[in-house]
């Protein structure tokens, strides 16, 4: 696992954790306030539980952003001939530049998840 932390890159997983503690703590916040509050002040709730989801879409473009200036790098690695073309160093650049992808989309999705069980009970 450590090991696809740093293929995916220190910059943009270590952004992508901090996203999602961000996500964890806001769903943490918005679940005390939703069982709390006694008053029924749902506007106020709403825009907790919406911040969720939006904390996860960013997780997602930053992830898909990731993916994007890796492929870059690569792409411009082989047009320089920096790197020798192949087959399987194409194959393993892109496997790489898909972690940050499926990381930002897997945030998302949990992200997506609270924010639908919150929407659903509060």
């Amino acid at each position: 696992m450590v090991d696809l932390f740093y293929k995916g890159g220190p910059i943009f997983m270590g952004l992508l954790s901090l996203i999602m503690l961000i996500v964890i703590s806001t769903s943490i916040i918005a679940l005390v306030s939703i069982f709390k509050d006694k008053v029924n002040d749902y506007k106020g709730k709403s825009h907790r539980i919406n911040r969720i989801r939006s904390w996860g879409l960013l997780a997602f473009v930053i992830g898909l952003f990731g993916q994007l200036i890796g492929l870059y790098s690569a792409f411009r690695a082989l047009k320089m001939g920096e790197v020798e073309a192949s087959t399987s160093l194409f194959a393993e650049g892109f496997k790489i530049s898909m972690v940050t992808t499926i990381y930002g989309s897997l945030i998302f999705g949990f992200s997506l998840i609270i924010w639908f069980l919150f929407r659903k009970f509060a």
